[in-house]
């Protein structure tokens, strides 16, 4: 049976602003644009074949969190992703 939370810690350039990105194990976008990109079935699998880049589309309340959804722009697929403390503020009241 797979976990549903794998942790990877990955470095990244996003393909979206180029902006170079320390990952830290829980980063899933790109904390100044916002933009992800559909790598995973399950969060750190890197099992989705699509790759296709992410928008973030808008940002929900849950509880006390925020919550930020991001759509794939080739497949289509919806993904909730949390927002972090690093995740550049301007960006997310745009949404």
């Amino acid at each position: 049976m797979d976990k549903k939370f794998q942790r990877k810690i990955e470095d990244f350039i996003c393909e979206n602003c180029k902006e170079e990105i320390k990952g830290d194990g829980y980063t899933n976008h790109c904390p100044f644009c916002l933009w992800s990109k559909h790598v995973d079935i399950n969060p750190g699998d890197r099992a989705s074949d699509c790759r296709g880049m992410m928008k973030a589309v808008k940002i929900n309340k849950k509880s006390d969190e925020y919550i930020i959804t991001h759509r794939c722009l080739k497949c289509g697929y919806e993904k909730n992703n949390k927002v972090s403390k690093k995740d550049n503020f301007d960006e997310l009241l745009k949404l």
